[in-house]
């Protein structure tokens, strides 16, 4: 069964959420990623990040694959029509830091060409079928990152 979409925000459900998702960074940072580093089998990654608006550093949670010497990951928020926070930022801001289990590591940002995205689809649906779910349940284009090594 699919999750539900993202809670709009302000929401009760969405308040809840960004508990978990803070203790999930909280915990995942603990333990080097022992727990909290996995969602139904698929590797999670936190991703650091400054907002775009306010300049504030910002820590989420995502899932990832990799791809030689690069991370991918899915601006996916559920199947929600609204873009996730994190990707305008990163969009804004793309040099960031991302740990892995105990590994921190610089990473440079950027957006998957319609080529990237086509080869890597398969593999990201594979790795989390709800990706596909998510893609049908929007009407925006899903996009994917590729967080390559900061040279």
């Amino acid at each position: 069964m699919a999750s539900p979409p993202f809670p709009p925000p302000g929401s009760l459900q969405f308040k809840l959420v960004k508990t978990f998702v803070d203790l999930n960074v909280r915990v995942y940072r603990l333990t080097g990623g022992r727990l909290g580093g996995k969602v139904k089998g698929a590797p999670v990654l936190l991703l650091d990040h400054l907002g775009r608006k306010t300049g504030r550093a910002r820590t989420t949670p995502v899932l990832y694959l990799r791809d030689g010497a690069d991370l991918v990951i899915v601006g996916s928020r559920g199947g929600s029509d609204a873009m996730p926070a994190w990707f305008l930022n990163l969009m804004s801001s793309p040099s960031t830091t991302v740990q892995v289990g105990s590994e921190r590591r610089a990473v440079v940002a950027r957006q998957a060409t319609p080529e990237d995205k086509q080869r890597l689809w398969p593999r990201l649906v594979e790795m989390y079928d709800e990706y596909a779910i998510y893609q049908q349940r929007t009407k925006r284009e899903i996009p994917v990152v590729i967080l390559s090594p900061a040279s």
